[in-house]
């Protein structure tokens, strides 16, 4: 028998949760399951990834604010789908296990992948009263990094019984390392610091870019091989230009928006660079790993059980300026390094993070959300 699973997101749009759903759909036997996506609010052509099977979408388009029109709508699809089992995503789709319970679902997975800047460590009282009163709705829980299962077993009083904790994987056949010269962009001589993500506050691109200029400030002889490259879209595009432009170095950066061809864009790098304020399991950082490239992130969330200290990296404190323009100066004084910590990127993401063993853990969790059902 085919499980219908119809998943539950705020909105399904560029980001890592929606990089790991593509990666499930395409991963997961269509023979075992079928899959449908509720977006709360919108969707995207970033579903038009889904290649393996065919994925209904759904949008609500929920308005802000607290009207119920969203929910008596979500109840009537959801009576019409008629799941197996419903799967949220973090707190912004949360409320929908409510909508689900009354709709008559009994099978339902609360995924938790990270957290935003007006949360960033899980405290607000409210949310967290919200996600108490909540929990006995949910059959079980996936959380995607060792911090977040920690946090809702002794925050959010989760019972061990309920909680998973599982890992994103990485397609290390599309994310390889660079072999040759690279891809135009550079001097072959130039050491170039990437990075990849939506540039919305919670990453905090603007510290990187700080942190470059104060590193080509400081050390301008050996700064001039320096280069910046941030892909993404977002408000903090601008702010990270004007300052580069502000201190005439706009032409060591590039910033070109938004890719689709992120795994040849990696290959342009030689070092990745993550200094966001909070992170659940970063998909760009799985993805550096995979492309052989050694990464600079900031130490919070999941972070720090990807980025091993001298090992496939380095690890900055958050907000740090100073700390993060010595880290980028280590790899450029000393480029044997790059090659060092690469090489050990590569095998810790082909060896823990493969895609098809995180399909088949999130497969073991629906079978038993399942089987308690019935």
């Amino acid at each position: 028998m085919i499980e219908h699973i119809v998943h539950i997101v705020h909105r399904f749009d560029t980001g890592g949760m929606e990089n790991g759903m593509v990666n499930l759909f395409n991963t997961l036997s269509p023979q075992r399951y079928r899959h449908s996506v509720i977006a709360l609010t919108d969707y995207s052509d970033f579903r038009q990834r889904i290649t393996a099977q065919p994925v209904d979408f759904y949008a609500l388009h929920r308005a802000p604010g607290h009207g119920l029109g969203w929910a008596v709508r979500l109840w009537k699809l959801l009576r019409r789908l008629k799941p197996d089992l419903v799967h949220t995503r973090n707190l912004a789709a949360l409320e929908a296990q409510l909508v689900a319970a009354v709709a008559g679902v009994r099978a339902t997975v609360h995924g938790e992948h990270g957290r935003d800047v007006f949360d960033l460590y899980g405290q607000n009282w409210k949310y967290n009263l919200m996600r108490r009163a909540l929990q006995p709705l949910v059959s079980n829980y996936i959380a995607v990094s060792q911090d977040l299962e920690t946090w809702l077993r002794m925050t959010i009083r989760v019972p061990p019984r309920k909680l998973h904790q599982i890992y994103n994987g990485v397609d290390s056949t599309r994310f390889v390392p660079r072999v040759g010269p690279r891809p135009d962009f550079a001097h072959p001589e130039s050491i170039v610091f990437g990075a990849v993500g939506r540039m919305v506050e919670v990453k905090d691109y603007p510290l990187l870019t700080r942190a470059f200029i104060q590193m080509v400030r400081q050390q301008p002889e050996r700064a001039e091989r320096a280069r910046l490259v941030i892909v993404g879209e977002g408000p903090a595009r601008t702010v990270c230009l004007e300052m580069l432009r502000a201190e005439r170095l706009a032409h060591l950066a590039w910033m070109p928006g938004e890719r689709q061809d992120i795994a040849e864009v990696m290959q342009v790098f030689d070092v990745f660079v993550l200094p966001s304020k909070n992170e659940g399991i970063s998909n760009t950082i799985l993805e550096a790993l995979a492309s052989g490239l050694p990464v600079i992130a900031t130490a919070v969330g999941g972070n720090v059980e990807l980025v091993e200290e001298g090992v496939n990296g380095r690890l900055v404190e958050p907000g740090n300026v100073a700390g993060m323009a010595q880290a980028l100066l280590a790899y450029l004084d000393v480029p044997a390094r790059i090659a060092e910590h690469g090489g050990n990127a590569r095998r810790a993401a082909v060896q823990r993070f493969s895609i098809p063993v995180m399909a088949e853990a999130y497969a073991a969790v629906y079978d038993k959300t399942l089987a308690r059902r019935r």
